[in-house]
């Protein structure tokens, strides 16, 4: 019997062979070519082959899982359209005369390095994207099929990493656990794995030897043990059998109230990246979505997007949840977010940097076009809006101003929008100082445990060497959101909490203590949440 330790992506116990699934090897190594056009045809055909793939895989996908899952292979076959990405091909070819499969491999590489530097965990996630579409066109290029995932019995797959193409073509019937190597929490494989309910561990070591061998992933601690003796295997067993007794109580807590043992409500609300996200919110039964991150409507693209575009995805939003409250945050760039179109210089420490509404506040125009975009939304549901990384009352009220401007543009235009609550996001110490000031100024408060970490410890949450000094549970992060509950309240604002401390259910009991009115998490995470609300005296 051995021991591996890796993270826990999706909690759970598998038990069961493992398969390993091997790459094919590509050749991409570069050689000097001299016929230039010819090379690029080689490179557009193969594109071509690629689209025309994903299109098929994306029929299959839509049949078999369903939309949002087949929605990520729409967006891959336009992400092959993308005027950086091919751009960056065509120049290697034709001024470094760099054969195709070179041209791709680099410019893959490149470009996924972007979007995993990002400073957020759904962007970072699409670099996975960047390299499943390189290496789909690279395996066309070199004449090489992709290895089969196909098996008789039920299995345990380990790989260094899944890209989406792989995942959606698994028989889901057949899967017991996700190993990979890499990962992270918003990767495809661990919100395939939130789909389907199976434990995923990331951050270990795939040795090809483990083939066909028995093993046992505990997505509770995040070990893989291989060959477990028996009393290890009845252990784990039991625990098995325990998750899914669990599984099933937390099933029945759809369709219950968020109550306390004490007669206390708690809004519990949901988080979400783009607007495929929603049908999990409706899924898990959120009351509402607390943080709709609308930068995404910003990123992996030449320009900015258009008042119109951006009114179609809020108002899509704002009709599938139909009553329910849709918190939309503004634009949360910076040159940790990389928008070339945007401009911005490079940073040394983009965190506290040119970001978020220091941006929207310095190119109004570019606000006043999210803004009419959201208003005009508001018309087609319950939507609020929240501003971040604020600082000052004076940044308030200067939104505030640009806010009634554009109310009374679309007034003029006799275009009709809702009755919209305006609040801000704590992030910043300064924002916990001055927060009773603030409160009296909006209608609520998000609480960003993220960023209120890093910026009350000094610690770059990024920087993995600080992992250990990164602590949210410290005392001062505790005092910080009470404080900020606290002088919220004294003006009748509302404060939930929308950072990944919301769904920490060690700490649940605690925030209802300090009376916190709202919790925004992870959709897999409501029911859980749900739980632990109603357990709370």
């Amino acid at each position: 019997m051995k021991k591996y330790n890796g993270k826990s992506i999706y909690k759970g116990v598998a038990i069961g062979s493992i398969k390993y699934y091997r790459k094919p090897e590509l050749d991409t190594a570069r050689h000097e070519i001299t016929d230039v056009e010819a090379e690029v045809k080689k490179y557009e055909s193969a594109r071509d082959t690629a689209v025309r793939q994903l299109n098929d895989v994306y029929e299959k996908a839509l049949g078999e899982v369903g939309k949002d899952t087949a929605d990520i292979f729409e967006v891959q076959a336009m992400m092959l359209s993308d005027d950086d990405y091919n751009d960056s091909i065509y120049k290697m070819i034709r001024e470094n005369h760099d054969n195709a499969e070179h041209a791709v491999q680099e410019t893959g590489d490149i470009f996924a390095k972007t979007f995993s530097d990002m400073d957020d965990e759904y962007m970072k996630a699409r670099s996975f994207d960047i390299k499943d579409i390189s290496r789909r066109i690279l395996c066309i290029l070199c004449g090489q099929e992709p290895a089969s995932l196909a098996s008789p019995a039920p299995f345990i797959l380990a790989a260094d990493d899944l890209t989406p193409a792989e995942t959606v073509q698994l028989d889901k019937t057949k899967i017991l656990a996700f190993v990979t190597k890499y990962g992270s929490s918003n990767s495809h494989t661990a919100i395939l794995a939130r789909t389907m309910n199976i434990p995923a561990v990331t951050g270990v070591i795939i040795n090809p030897d483990w083939d066909e061998k028995r093993a046992v992933v505990d997505g509770f601690t995040g070990e893989v043990i291989i060959e477990p003796d028996e009393e290890t295997l009845a252990l784990l067993t039991k625990k098995q059998a325990e998750e899914a007794e669990r599984r099933a109580k937390l099933m029945k807590l759809k369709g219950r109230e968020d109550v306390t043992k004490g007669g206390r409500h708690i809004n519990l609300y949901a988080n979400i990246g783009n607007v495929n996200d929603v049908e999990a919110v409706l899924e898990n039964d959120a009351a509402g979505i607390g943080l709709f991150r609308s930068e995404f409507l910003y990123l992996g693209r030449d320009t900015y997007p258009t008042e119109e575009e951006q009114f179609v995805a809020y108002k899509n939003v704002a009709r599938k949840m139909k009553d329910k409250k849709v918190i939309i945050r503004t634009l949360d760039i910076g040159a940790d977010k990389k928008a070339d179109y945007f401009k911005l210089d490079p940073e040394e420490n983009p965190a506290m940097g040119f970001r978020a509404i220091r941006i929207c506040l310095e190119r109004p125009d570019l606000f006043k076009t999210q803004l009419r975009a959201i208003y005009r939304a508001s018309a087609f549901g319950t939507i609020a809006i929240m501003y971040p990384m604020i600082i000052s009352v004076q940044e308030v009220r200067r939104i505030k101003e640009i806010s009634a401007e554009v109310r009374s543009g679309l007034s003029k235009e006799n275009i009709s929008y809702g009755n919209v609550e305006e609040g801000i996001m704590i992030e910043t110490p300064a924002a916990v100082i001055m927060s009773e000031e603030l409160a009296a100024e909006v209608d609520f408060f998000s609480i960003g445990t993220n960023d209120l970490t890093q910026y009350t410890l000094a610690v770059d949450r990024q920087n993995s060497k600080l992992d250990k000094f990164y602590d949210p549970h410290h005392p001062a992060v505790l005092k910080m959101i009470k404080m900020t509950i606290e002088n919220g309240h004294k003006h009748d604002c509302w404060v939930g909490i929308c950072g990944e401390l919301g769904a920490d259910t060690t700490l649940t009991e605690t925030f209802v203590n300090m009376g916190i009115d709202e919790l925004s998490v992870s959709p897999s995470s409501v029911l859980t949440v749900r739980e632990k609300i109603r357990e709370t005296a």
